[in-house]
C-alpha cells in the first residue's frame, strides 16, 4: 500500500462510492471532510524498502549475493506494491519476501534465490511491466508471490478491470511454468488512522476486490491467499505492535504474520507441505465490523437531505 497514493485519490474514491449508492451530495461532503482529515495523519512516505536479493541457504545463512553461475535449488520472485516491497520494515530480514525465503529454505533444505521486483505505490496495472522486465532479462522464477491490490482501491479503479488485470499477471507466470500465490487485497477497516465512515467505504470496496481477485488467480491456475480474512481481527487487536509508525504500513511484526499465512501454499505450490491438509482459512474475517456505520450515515444524511428540499 502507498499512502501518498490513498491521500491524493481517497477523495475522488469517496466520490465514486457515494454516488454509485446514491448517497446524498451531503454525504460526499462529508466522507470527503474525512478524507482531508486523513491527509493530516498519514505521512508521505518517500523512501524505499530494504533490499534483501540474493541467495539464501538452508543453515540460515544469507543472502549470498547472486551471481550467473551460483547453483541455487529454487528462485522466488516478488511482485506487487509497497507492502510486497517490505515497506515500514527497519531491515531486509523483516520485509515478507526475505521472510518467506528463509523459511523455505529451512522448510526443504533448498538453496532458495530471492528476487523483489515490487514497487511502491504499484496497482494491478503494473504487475505485467514488473514481470515482463524480469522476462527480459531472460530469468524465469520458479515461484512467485504477489501481493496487490489496496492501491487499486484508493486510486478508485474498478474491480473487475483490477482482477482481470491481475488474473493476466498471474497467467504470465504460469505460462512460464511458474507456481504462482497471491496475497489478495488486505483490509483496509484495520487502518484506525482513517476516519469514520470513510474508513468503511474503503474496507467494503477492497473486500469485494479480493473476492474478484481469488476468482482471477484461480482461474489463470495460481493459488489466492485471502490476507483480510486471515489479517484482519490480529491488526485490530494489536495495531501498535502490527503496525510501522506510520500507522498504515504494516511492522516487523506485522509482515512476519503475513509471512506466516502465506508459507503453507507456498510449501503446497512447490509439493513441500507434508502430509497432513493446508488450513483451511475462514470464509469471512473475524473483524468484520458488526455496526455499518457507513449505512447509518446515508440515513441520516439522507433525511436531512429530505427535510431540507421538502422545506420541513
Amino acid at each position: 500500500m502507498d499512502s501518498n497514493r490513498i491521500l491524493r485519490d481517497v477523495g475522488a474514491t469517496v466520490a465514486a462510492t457515494a454516488a454509485s449508492a446514491g448517497a446524498s451530495w451531503a454525504a460526499y461532503n462529508y466522507l470527503n471532510g474525512q478524507a482531508a482529515e486523513a491527509r493530516t495523519v498519514i505521512p508521505h512516505r518517500t523512501d524505499d524498502a530494504p533490499n534483501g536479493d540474493g541467495i539464501y541457504w538452508p543453515d540460515g545463512t544469507g543472502p549470498h549475493r547472486y551471481t550467473r553461475d551460483a547453483a541455487v535449488d529454487l528462485f522466488l520472485a516478488v511482485f506487487g506494491d509497497s507492502t510486497a516491497a517490505g515497506l515500514g520494515a527497519d531491515i531486509a530480514d523483516e520485509t515478507p519476501g526475505v521472510q518467506v525465503a528463509r523459511r523455505v529454505a529451512a522448510e526443504t533444505g533448498k538453496t532458495v534465490r530471492y528476487a523483489n521486483k515490487a514497487i511502491v505505490g504499484a496497482t494491478s496495472k503494473g504487475l505485467a511491466a514488473q514481470i515482463d522486465a524480469m522476462f527480459i532479462t531472460g530469468e524465469r522464477p520458479d515461484l512467485a508471490v504477489i501481493l496487490v491490490g489496496a492501491n487499486d482501491v484508493t486510486a478508485r479503479n474498478g474491480i473487475r478491470t483490477s482482477a482481470r488485470r491481475l488474473g493476466e499477471a498471474v497467467a504470465l507466470l504460469v505460462a512460464q511454468e511458474a507456481e504462482v500465490v497471491v496475497g489478495t487485497c488486505p483490509d483496509l477497516g484495520v487502518i484506525t488512522a482513517i476516519p469514520q465512515p470513510l474508513r468503511t467505504v474503503l474496507r467494503r470496496w477492497g473486500l469485494s476486490l479480493a473476492a474478484a481477485q481469488r476468482g482471477a488467480v484461480r482461474a489463470a491456475g495460481g493459488r489466492a491467499v485471502p490476507m483480510a480474512d486471515l489479517l484482519a481481527s490480529e491488526f485490530l487487536a494489536k495495531p501498535e505492535h502490527l503496525f510501522s509508525p506510520d500507522q498504515y504500513h504494516p511492522s516487523a511484526a506485522g509482515y512476519a504474520l503475513a509471512a506466516d499465512i502465506l508459507l503453507p501454499e507456498v510449501l503446497a505450490a512447490i509439493d513441500e507441505w507434508g502430509p497432513t491438509p493446508l488450513p483451511h482459512p475462514p470464509e469471512v474475517s473475524e473483524a468484520v465490523e458488526q455496526r455499518r456505520i457507513i449505512t447509518r450515515v446515508r440515513h441520516l444524511l439522507g433525511r436531512t437531505h429530505d427535510r431540507v428540499t421538502t422545506g420541513e
